[in-house]
């Protein structure tokens, strides 16, 4: 199927995103209705039958997802490449040899290096407007960098002093923080460490746009989980929490603005942006004051914490002999209520020294400009955001990390050749989600129900310590006995060690408790219009 297209630079990709583009701003203006002048003007520049439109508005309309508007496998897409792959290799070849120098040669002396490397291969010569083309695809900023073009250049990127944006949900920022401060265990009131929060801002009202508390480390996930609090009304979170306060910012932003972190660059937050239009952009590296308003937020932050027992401080110096670990007293879901009363109820009510208003008000003034195109599919949503292989169906299932897991929906599918997309939670690989052949997502468990739910770094660790032994040829039944071997040794070891009581706490909660595993950090008490999350299960 065309909406199975994963590689970005599949010209049928590109111009689905080209599509995206289009028809997202066109129908936020009209309420995300197809009105005539839409249908027309969408004609015109798609290039195609009013009937044709139609069809691709209601496609898109129904899921909202840039994957929708992948064009039929016909005929030759626009903007694919007719050039011989061997001319292509070429052209690259040279632009990197020639053309990205600090000499800084002319158009004339690449295109005349591309042709002389042509006859020597006995290549037809590309037309110099094809070699142009391939030049004018580069990254503006990373050329210039390479040329030393300090010119263009430092009219490439921003500052920390015009990066701003005109209204809301146009830009956000986010970043992760180690919060200065230890929380316990709910259970024994020990200490267990310190947890991570990622955290968004809205860089136009400076309201948090949502943010996610965790002993994870920063990854995809995580980054997924903050932008699902974001993206999404937050009356009934709030409600959970017993919190009054307002907190009204949602909607999918139009740029997302992040650091050079490895979850920042991974694949699945890199498609899962491309699939509901969100413009990604990084910093430059080493920058920091290109991030400017989340480094601010993340300060203020942290300052407020800083008045809490078990605080840690900002450094050694200030802590000043203070015995973090004896004074601590929040358990992380404390801490989380605690933060989201300091954002709704403090941060966002009073002056913002840039803004000389509350950020509330300021985002109450621009609400009527603020697009709430909300994902009508949550699940698919923050599945996106998942991490992703590619595994073989086999006989007995699908193999991941050497754990097998099995659907009855998936005997439809034995026999095929191809591989399948598989998304996992590294916080709980009880379960994956399979993508099958026709597009939609089912939910697969373990084969064996018997096995505990499990998060990726402990069944990492487990085959690491079973490696050192010197056993090699791994099976689940050996890894899951050693595991358990080793959560015994931590429970053992909680009353003396924060390390284990970490552990221990950051296990799936199916794992210490008779419970079914929910989708963590989803809100499925509001429902929105179109399909719901059943309909995401088949």
């Amino acid at each position: 199927m065309a909406g199975l297209i994963d590689d970005p630079n599949d010209p049928r990709w590109q111009e689905a995103e080209r599509r995206d583009q289009f028809l997202r701003e066109l129908l936020k203006a009209t309420g995300w209705k197809a009105t005539r002048d839409v249908v027309d003007a969408a004609r015109m520049t798609f290039g195609v039958s009013r009937s044709t439109v139609y069809r691709i508005i209601s496609r898109f309309l129904a899921s909202r997802r840039a994957s929708s508007l992948v064009p039929a496998d016909r005929g030759t897409p626009r903007g694919a490449k007719r050039v011989d792959s061997k001319v292509e290799r070429v052209i690259a070849e040279q632009i990197n040899r020639v053309w990205l120098k600090k000499e800084k040669p002319n158009m004339r002396a690449l295109i005349e290096r591309v042709h002389e490397a042509c006859r020597i291969d006995g290549l037809r010569l590309p037309h110099r407007s094809t070699i142009q083309r391939r030049v004018d695809e580069l990254d503006v900023l990373r050329a210039a960098r390479r040329r030393g073009e300090t010119a263009l250049e430092a009219a490439a990127t921003p500052s920390a002093g015009n990066y701003r944006a005109d209204k809301p949900n146009e830009i956000w920022q986010i970043d992760h923080t180690i919060v200065d401060m230890i929380v316990v265990d709910e259970e024994t009131r020990l200490p267990i460490g310190r947890p991570v929060l990622t955290i968004a801002i809205d860089v136009c009202t400076r309201m948090v746009a949502g943010f996610y508390l965790s002993l994870d480390p920063p990854s995809s996930v995580s980054v997924g989980l903050c932008l699902l609090h974001a993206v999404y009304d937050k009356t009934s979170w709030l409600q959970e929490r017993n919190i009054d306060y307002p907190w009204p910012v949602a909607g999918i932003p139009s740029i997302l603005h992040c650091d050079n972190g490895a979850e920042f660059h991974s694949k699945s937050l890199q498609a899962a942006c491309r699939e509901y239009g969100i413009k990604l952009v990084h910093r430059p590296p080493a920058t920091p004051r290109f991030g400017g308003h989340i480094e601010r937020l993340i300060g203020t932050m942290m300052g407020a914490v800083h008045i809490l027992p078990g605080t840690t401080f900002s450094n050694t110096k200030i802590r000043d002999g203070y015995a973090s670990e004896q004074h601590a007293i929040f358990t992380l879901r404390e801490l989380e209520r605690w933060l989201a009363v300091e954002i709704t109820g403090r941060y966002q009510q009073r002056i913002h020294s840039s803004l000389l208003r509350p950020p509330l008000a300021v985002w109450r003034e621009g609400q009527g400009e603020v697009s709430c195109d909300l994902p009508p599919d949550r699940m698919a949503f923050w599945t996106s955001f998942l991490p992703e292989a590619r595994r073989r169906l086999l006989k007995d299932g699908i193999h991941l990390e050497k754990i097998r897991y099995w659907s009855d929906v998936l005997s439809r599918d034995l026999g095929r050749r191809e591989e399948l997309l598989v998304k996992y939670d590294p916080r709980d690989l009880s379960r994956i989600f399979v993508r099958r052949p026709e597009g939609h997502y089912i939910e697969a468990r373990y084969r064996n129900l018997s096995y505990p739910a499990i998060t990726i770094w402990e069944w990492r660790n487990a085959k690491r310590r079973l490696f050192d032994l010197g056993k090699r040829d791994l099976s689940e039944e050996t890894i899951f006995s050693a595991l358990a071997l080793q959560r015994r040794i931590e429970d053992d070891a909680a009353s003396a060690s924060a390390a284990a009581r970490r552990k221990i706490v950051r296990r799936p909660r199916s794992a210490k408790q008779d419970a079914p595993i929910e989708l963590s950090g989803v809100d499925t008490s509001k429902q929105h219009d179109g399909l719901d999350d059943m309909e995401f299960w088949e």
